[in-house]
């Protein structure tokens, strides 16, 4: 360990990056890989910026999406270790809009069709996901259809959070807080919570108990003005080569937003993001600089998912049959039988954006993986979720499915054929970096 890789290895690490970017499956990338206190290998491909033909530098600012997730999970820590809050804390002593919420009878039911939630929705509720509270794409009937009308990736249209946290109130859960993983909007509650709670809001907080004190000055939930032209521009595609300009304002406005959204909303860059990964690898100290405890980060990144809760069907898949979930990170449990998903070894955490960006810290190899890129993969249409928490033998056969991966190898392969097959720009230059990041690394053992 802490040797240096052979020029042939570099290459091949970085050649799935390139690879994406010729093939026409992503605009531009960043990666690289820190292991045994050094950088070891950083590769900067395509165009951040396809109409100016600018190409992607490691400077590179790209929005991050859910990738920002962890990083508010850090700050709610970090207050958690000032005496601030606990997880165990109902969130309705910040949050009073949540004190009388409902849960749908049927999670595709009328929004009317309800009952009294059990019992009120904790800290740790939303630090997991296990709130009840959805995201448009994993509810399901009228409530997939308000919270897609309401709710989306733009905030700038909300007068304030206060509001933004009023009607998200007035609508049902899916489910009771507590009975299961259901991904939605609960790092974003929690996010306007750490500011109520910090007295401040969360992009102050962050600032302050985060950015500065490591350092992270390209990590924001704006670009200034003077470094808009370091920025990567958010692409939709639909087919490889097919590149159309989103525009999603709310960054490049005059002054900050007012309101920031913890669960998708920040900006950063390689080296800041590699910063932050690495506080977390290295039990919450990097460069001298401690943000949280050892015990804080062994929270963070110990899963707290039930088996009952690991079986549910997540995203269509069995995405917890050998990973569980921490404080707003996944963790892998099972290597083996995680492979089909990725390679890291026990105990290794991250989690992953909308727009392609994907990290992962390795404790056992002492290793962080990076991949920042910018693309907007097809969207799943509101209720349409593929959960397939409706069908016990849909589930059945999903799971058993993934338990046998020849199967699954042959029907991954069927489905990159069909034209009905959902694209999902960067997927393979992931794995590909993974698969070669380990075999470099397993040369230096």
């Amino acid at each position: 360990m802490g040797m240096d890789l052979l020029p042939e290895k570099t290459a091949r690490i970085a050649a799935p990056a390139r690879l994406a970017v010729a093939s026409g499956d992503i605009p531009g990338v960043v990666c690289l890989v820190w292991q045994g206190g050094k950088l070891l290998q950083v590769e900067a491909a395509g165009l951040r910026d396809i109409e100016k033909k600018l190409p992607v530098e490691r400077k590179t600012i790209f929005r991050i999406a859910s990738m920002s997730k962890p990083i508010t999970s850090v700050i709610a820590l970090k207050l958690m270790e000032q005496g601030v809050m606990r997880l165990e804390d109902p969130i309705t002593k910040w949050a009073p809009e949540f004190a009388q919420m409902r849960v749908l009878r049927r999670p595709g039911g009328g929004l009317e069709d309800t009952y009294p939630a059990p019992r009120a929705i904790t800290i740790e509720d939303l630090m997991t996901h296990r709130s009840g509270l959805s995201y448009g794409f994993t509810a399901k009937g009228p409530l997939a259809q308000a919270l897609e009308a309401r709710f989306g990736l733009k905030l700038e249209s909300w007068r304030s959070s206060d509001e933004w946290m009023s009607v998200l109130a007035s609508l049902p859960l899916s489910y009771p807080p507590g009975e299961r993983f259901n991904y939605g909007h609960s790092t974003d509650v929690l996010g306007f919570i750490v500011g109520r709670a910090a007295g401040s809001s969360l992009r102050e907080a962050m600032q302050e108990l985060l950015f500065k004190p490591l350092g992270m000055v390209d990590t924001d939930f704006w670009i200034p003005p003077e470094k808009r032209g370091q920025a990567a521009v958010l692409y939709a595609t639909s087919a490889a080569g097919s590149f159309t300009p989103m525009a999603l304002d709310g960054f490049l406005n005059e002054s900050p937003p007012v309101i920031t959204a913890g669960g998708q909303g920040l900006v950063s860059t390689a080296d800041d993001y590699l910063t932050f990964a690495r506080m977390l690898l290295e039990g919450g100290a990097v460069d001298g600089k401690r943000i949280l405890s050892q015990e804080s980060v062994r929270l963070m990144t110990t899963n707290r998912l039930t088996p009952a809760q690991r079986r549910d069907i997540q995203f269509g898949i069995p995405f917890f049959m050998a990973q569980g979930f921490g404080l707003g990170v996944s963790v892998v449990d099972d290597p083996e039988r995680n492979a089909w998903m990725g390679m890291g070894s026990r105990g290794s955490f991250g989690w992953p954006g909308l727009f392609g960006g994907w990290w992962q810290v390795d404790p056992q190899r002492q290793t962080v993986m990076l991949w920042l890129q910018q693309t907007m993969p097809p969207q799943v249409p509101a209720g349409n979720s593929s959960m397939m928490g409706d069908s016990r033998m849909a589930e059945s056969f999903t799971r058993w499915l993934f338990a046998h991966p020849k199967v699954l190898a042959l029907m991954s392969r069927m489905a990159q054929r069909s034209a009905k097959s959902p694209r999902m720009p960067g997927i393979a230059g992931v794995q590909g970096f993974q698969k070669e990041t380990h075999a470099a690394l397993a040369s230096l053992m």
